[in-house]
């Protein structure tokens, strides 16, 4: 349960000042629906209302604060001229420009002859001072409702500063005293205020400087949000390797069979892996080991070997992969191993149903079946296995923390887990996303593979480019052709991808496919399976192909308006080609000549090393964007900016395992105030996994 000193920051937005039914939905999207949401919405401006000029001494442009009497009103001649309001002191006149005018409102703020309070920003129209809309038309009794310091906050279409503003001053006026969960040590050290007064800080700018990451406030805030985070992936970490682990002893046999079945050895970037892997098999407690490989580094051979390890000691094991034509994708390369090596494979996925799929279940529960293959299908209440003990999740980032213990929960005497992605993920970012994990990298590419020749090419040249892919796909070659990501318009991108199918199929006729965002996914899979099975010579595409289909055939790949992509997107899809012997092409078609755009895409041509593409990536764009953070599991941080606060990453990693190693069950005092901190940070779930663990 929620301590209840939390409950007024996990109340409705509704409690707020100015917010009702009709601007709930609005704010709600805008920053979140409980009033905790609206204290982590900072502002990211500053507006200073303190000059207090003369009509006359105003400088064009300038914010200020005037003491002015109403002169005048002068309706404009029609409904849409413009309705002004002449105000003077004792200097001169300003005009103050209403649009689309409430009249009767108007009449009733600036009665004519009354002194009045206004602020907003002033500019020069024919050499005179001019307001439009002022921010603040007040009485001089009222001076006190003006924010001298007015903060500005992020908007959304419908919703005003003062509305997001007076909500967020109610939100503080409930907010609780909480009991500190640093160590003292730290606070001393950063020199950071306490909770309560941080949040208050944040939303009270005194000064431009106030606004940056580096200031103390937002420094401590960031912190406690990822030690919240680094703490949940501990206990997460901590439980999964206190609950049942069990050492697996196998011979290795089945192991040399694959091998020798494999056209190539191992590198030694997958040979280390693997006796890292088969290490914690060997061991009591439960492993939890991430394997960040690059496209094409061979990392689904090396859980093929391991789950072999694991059936030969008797138990079975699982893979789960995002997408259906993903799992077919890994039971077409693993099933003629398994064979080799005398295993039982089989496949199962959302598709599967009625008789067919009661048949399969019941010889996964008998134990007939040594290696299941699937979706999400794998993690349904009815699917048991006789004995579970190795689980492979691959590309990681589309399944939560959570979601992989799921599959993990259904091993009755313990499982080991291996976690692969393709995905290369700066260190900084493989904290975030995998804190909870021992990590292998396999950064060697198999013998044979030939680097895939990039060239950057202008836009100016689509004509040329598209002959040049019609004769190649004459002449037996497939292609890769994506189009633009354009963020304004889904509809963009499908009119140029469209257009590109119109025209190739023109060309071509029946041999070119298309793939968008708007089909539904049957439809999606089945032209990906037509390029696969080489029905199709080219695939034009609007949405990053997937990550790991495997068609080595594939030579050329052609990325229209490069620049628009990140370069970990450009390197995934750079990725589907160069995966057979034949010599390989990536032509990268830049729109704009910016410098920035050059730079960037000059990386792609210098290096095919994806962590290097990936560290670039994170200094160029952030880490939110360079992974997409819906899609790639990546904590939807409101706080904390990871390039800015890396170093409190690597502090909260510390500091949570220190945690763990000293109060696992977080019975201290401490510990009992940074349970409160994960239900502040809805880490609720790792809560739970405490309680049960």
């Amino acid at each position: 349960m929620r301590p209840a000193k939390l409950f007024p920051l996990f109340a409705d937005i509704l409690t707020l000042p100015g917010i009702g039914p009709r601007n709930k939905a609005l704010i709600g999207r805008l920053a979140g629906e409980k009033v905790v949401d609206l204290l982590w919405h900072l502002p990211t401006g500053l507006v200073d209302r303190r000059a207090r000029p003369k009509i006359s001494q105003i400088e064009d442009g300038a914010i200020v604060t005037l003491k002015a009497v109403v002169d005048s009103h002068q309706p404009g001649a029609s409904r849409r001229a413009p309705y002004r309001i002449m105000l003077r002191d004792e200097t001169g006149y300003l005009t103050l420009v209403f649009f689309h005018a409430r009249t009767d409102w108007l009449q009733r703020s600036l009665p004519e002859g009354e002194m009045r309070l206004i602020s907003g920003k002033v500019e020069y129209y024919q050499d005179r001072p001019q307001m439009t809309h002022p921010d603040y038309i007040l009485k001089p009794e009222e001076a006190d409702e003006l924010p001298l310091l007015e903060p500005l906050y992020p908007l959304t279409q419908g919703v005003g500063q003062k509305i997001v503003r007076r909500a967020i001053m109610g939100g503080l006026e409930t907010a609780p005293e909480l009991t500190e969960w640093h160590r003292p040590d730290i606070l001393a050290k950063e020199g950071w205020p306490g909770w309560l007064e941080a949040v208050q800080q944040v939303h009270a700018p005194q000064a431009a400087s106030d606004l940056e990451s580096a200031h103390p406030a937002r420094r401590r805030l960031a912190y406690d949000e990822l030690l919240a985070n680094q703490l949940a992936l501990a206990l997460v970490r901590h439980r999964a390797r206190r609950s049942k682990g069990r050492a697996l002893v196998f011979t290795g046999e089945a192991k040399v069979q694959i091998l020798k079945a494999l056209p190539y050895d191992l590198t030694s970037d997958q040979a280390r892996t693997l006796a890292e892997i088969e290490a914690d098999m060997a061991a009591p407690l439960s492993m939890l080991r991430l394997v960040q490989g690059d496209v094409g580094s061979g990392k689904t051979i090396v859980a093929m070997l391991a789950m072999a390890g694991a059936v030969e000691a008797g138990t079975q094991a699982a893979m789960l992969a995002p997408t259906e034509i993903l799992a077919r994708q890994h039971y077409a390369t693993l099933a003629p191993l398994a064979e080799v090596a005398g295993l039982r494979i089989d496949i199962l996925t959302g598709r599967l149903k009625g008789k067919s799929r009661a048949e399969l279940l019941a010889r996964l529960a008998n134990g007939d079946i040594d290696i299941l293959v699937g979706t999400h299908a794998l993690m349904t209440v009815d699917v048991t296995f006789q004995d579970l003990a190795f689980v492979v999740v691959d590309e990681q980032h589309r399944f939560g923390v959570f979601q992989r213990l799921a599959l993990a929960e259904k091993a009755a005497n313990g499982v080991d887990v291996l976690v692969m992605t393709a995905t290369p993920i700066p260190r900084t970012l493989t904290l975030t996303v995998y804190g909870d994990m021992d990590v292998s990298r396999i950064v060697e590419k198999p013998p044979g593979r030939k680097p895939v020749d990039t060239r950057v090419v202008s836009l100016d040249r689509l004509e040329e480019v598209a002959a040049r892919v019609v004769r190649a796909a004459k002449d037996g070659a497939q292609i890769y052709w994506v189009c633009p990501l354009v963020a304004e318009s889904e509809n963009s991108d499908l009119a140029a991808a469209e257009d590109r199918h119109a025209y190739l199929k023109t060309q071509l006729g029946d041999k070119v496919g298309l793939v968008h965002g708007r089909m539904k996914a049957p439809e999606k899979d089945a032209v990906m399976a037509a390029f696969a099975a080489g029905d199709i010579s080219v695939l034009v595409a609007t949405t990053v192909i997937e990550v790991g289909v495997d068609v080595p055939n594939a030579t050329i790949m052609v990325i229209e308006r490069a620049e628009r992509f990140g370069l970990s997107q450009l390197h995934q899809l750079r990725g589907r080609v160069g995966r057979g012997g034949a010599q390989s092409i990536c032509l990268l078609l830049r729109g704009t000549t910016g410098e920035v755009a050059r730079a960037r895409l000059s990386i792609m041509r210098e290096t095919e090393d994806g962590f290097r593409i990936a560290e670039e990536d994170l200094r160029l764009r952030g880490a939110g964007e360079m992974l997409g953070t819906r899609q790639s599991g990546l904590p939807d941080f409101r706080l904390a900016d990871i390039e800015a606060h890396g170093d409190l990453m690597a502090m909260a990693r510390d500091d949570a395992r220190l945690v763990i190693e000293t109060d696992p069950s977080l019975g201290t005092p401490r510990g009992k105030a940074l349970r409160t901190l994960l239900y502040l940070f809805e880490r609720d779930a790792a809560v739970k996994y405490l309680k049960s663990g």
